[in-house]
């Protein structure tokens, strides 16, 4: 294989920061596009590592169909014995809002009460009073589409006036909502190799979209270039006093959802009680709180575990069961 490393993307801005570290360090890599791409499944894969830094939010960027494609890849990739990072388990699962909150479920992680839906009338007989509450895609991706609602009629009103909101997948959720204190905001904690890398407080006055990027959200408060804008600047601040309760619990979720690289959010309700309510897979890292945090860039970091999972022996090729009901 002439290549050591193949990174997987589709946001045209999100991965340079990561390519930058990757020239520096001279590491043998290809950026491989998302966006507008082809795949022979019997071919062997162009390097024993790929690094999947595919979004759900492509959608909202018009690009749809790089989602699919990334999945399916991902899963030929690995039954031809390449190792995948944030590989088709952990995209699958950020895929899922619901899977997401069955598996919080499993692991006796507290999380908001969740229900999947493809018909309001059914939504609405199955959720009861229980209001205001969220409704969101069940694909997600950087806030979009979410909406505050107080009661069963504007849930209506909004699937009827905008039935988009349907897209990519048909499938919606509505979620409990849990006010917080706007000074404190959210805790968002990203991980690395299963190890803390570093947590923040994010304050989005209101808005959903709490996209780390600084090309979303640059650090010095200015307008970003995001598909999701927020109305006014969101706002990022270390957080080293992150309680080790989260911390172990945001372990538990990278662990079994087979996340490589990933962010963990939670909220703090009423009482204190932590409210874990996100799992992804793809991490747009910010330099300015990793310095703060720990004077260390999180580019950097990456690319010191990228460089030694290539040094590890590729897994060995799935066998494909028809090639196996030929012999």
């Amino acid at each position: 294989m002439a290549l050591d490393l193949v990174v997987l993307y589709e946001h045209p801005e999100w991965q340079k920061p990561l390519f930058a570290a990757l020239d520096r360090r001279g590491v043998n890599h290809a950026p491989f596009d998302l966006k507008r791409a082809a795949f022979n499944p019997a071919a062997a894969p162009a390097a024993p590592l790929y690094f999947n830094q595919a979004s759900p939010s492509a959608y909202v960027r018009g690009n749809t169909r790089a989602v699919p494609f990334a999945l399916s890849f991902m899963r030929t990739l690995e039954l031809g014995g390449a190792r995948v990072l944030n590989g088709s388990a952990a995209f699958a699962l950020e895929l899922s809002k619901s899977a997401q909150a069955a598996l919080k479920h499993k692991l006796g992680i507290p999380h908001p009460r969740t229900l999947a839906f493809n018909d309001i009338e059914s939504a609405l007989e199955q959720w009861g009073d229980q209001w205001p509450a969220l409704i969101k895609p069940e694909q997600g991706g950087s806030g979009a589409r979410m909406y505050l609602l107080n009661n069963a009629a504007e849930a209506r009103r909004l699937l009827r006036d905008n039935p988009d909101l349907w897209l990519p997948d048909n499938l919606l959720l509505l979620q409990e909502y849990f006010p917080v204190d706007p000074a404190n905001g959210i805790v968002r904690m990203e991980f690395l190799g299963g190890e803390l890398l570093y947590a923040m407080r994010v304050i989005s006055h209101g808005a959903f979209n709490l996209c780390p990027s600084e090309v979303c959200n640059p650090a010095d408060g200015g307008s970003g270039h995001c598909d999701v804008p927020a109305a006014k600047p969101v706002e990022f601040y270390p957080y080293k006093e992150v309680p080790a309760e989260a911390v172990a619990l945001g372990r538990k979720l990278v662990e079994v959802g087979k996340l490589d690289v990933g962010g963990i959010e939670y909220l703090e309700a009423s009482g204190g009680r932590l409210i874990f309510y996100d799992v992804n897979a793809n991490s747009n890292l910010r330099a300015p709180i990793a310095q703060a945090y720990g004077g260390f860039d999180p580019f950097e970091r990456v690319v010191d575990f990228l460089v030694t999972r290539t040094s590890e022996t590729p897994p060995t090729p799935i066998a494909h069961p028809a090639a196996d009901a030929d012999r």
